[in-house]
């Protein structure tokens, strides 16, 4: 199968959504449709790659299992002609390199690596720990730096210190320090992608390579189209498409978290992602109904109109 080519600058390509894990109503991954939505992704949604098992993935209730046939399943979906990272960032550094090693084999063209949450550990355990995974394997890695989730950011310095290892080449930043990470930014080649949906334009105008985005399970194209745009020089056209889509960002991040709204909002047009694993829950008849008119009101078409 041939693979997707990046550039130094966006190794991993520019529009990247964090896939929802699908499940069937007893609770099993539905593989099959994992790649029904890898391709509506892709195909219709514009993306240049998916990120499988991070955080709106659910990976914190997936098997070791599941996400070795999970990454199996999207990149035989999905691989010739998207970009495939496996996330296997842990709070163990050893479960974390035993996740990296699963995944190249199941054919994963990049690994996504979250700061170790909870031991919450010293600036030089968090570098092992990145290091330890960019080790294991052959394949790129992106870092991931978001402090609400981790309590611990990446530090300056770490970061810094990070992107000499040759594999690790990129950082997914969801801290929103624009003034540290354009330090970073200035002293190494590490791409940034914005992980976070409410400033993806902000992070274009200091130079971030694109997004690893929630809402690009429903606005892909549109996302894609806000950094085409952009790069060829339409700010206004860029930030036009931003003021558009901001009642979705509203709508899928701000009521019960992404991974919930995501999937109500796949629903709403049309693409069944199954129920969440506890102890996430299905989004409420009125948290519908509000997503639903932020849909509409982001100009998205939905289910009904």
């Amino acid at each position: 199968m041939a693979s997707p080519t990046g550039t130094s600058d966006a190794p991993f390509g520019r529009m990247l959504t964090a896939m929802v894990t699908p499940f069937t109503v007893d609770g099993a991954v539905d593989y099959d449709a994992a790649q029904r939505l890898a391709g509506f992704l892709v195909d219709e949604q514009r993306n240049d790659g998916l990120v499988v098992s991070g955080t709106t993935g659910e990976s914190p209730t997936t098997t070791d299992e599941e996400k070795e046939l999970l990454v199996r399943a999207v990149v035989e979906a999905v691989g010739d002609r998207a970009f495939v990272i496996a996330g296997v960032g842990t709070y163990d550094t050893a479960h974390s390199v035993k996740a990296a090693k699963a995944a190249e084999r199941a054919g994963a063209h990049g690994l996504l690596a979250v700061t170790p949450y909870y031991s919450r550990p010293p600036q030089e355990g968090v570098y092992r720990h990145f290091a330890a995974i960019a080790d294991a394997t052959e394949l790129p890695v992106m870092l991931y730096d978001i402090p609400g989730r981790s309590v611990i950011p990446i530090a300056r310095e770490t970061l810094i210190r990070l992107a000499q290892h040759p594999r690790i080449v990129a950082v997914k930043d969801a801290k929103g320090d624009f003034h540290t990470t354009s330090e970073v930014m200035l002293a190494t080649d590490l791409a940034v992608y914005s992980g976070d949906d409410a400033v993806n334009l902000p992070w274009l105008s200091v130079g971030a390579a694109g997004f690893v985005s929630v809402i690009g399970h429903v606005a892909g194209a549109d996302l894609a189209e806000m950094i085409k745009r952009f790069r060829q020089g339409d700010v206004a056209g860029a930030r036009e498409i931003h003021l558009r889509l901001t009642p979705v960002i509203s709508g899928i991040m701000n009521q019960a978290g992404g991974a919930i709204m995501a999937k109500a909002a796949l629903r709403l047009v049309g693409q069944e992602a199954g129920p969440s694993r506890l102890p996430l829950v299905e989004a409420t008849p009125e948290q519908i109904a509000l997503l639903r008119a932020d849909l509409v009101a982001g100009g998205l078409k939905v289910i009904g109109d």
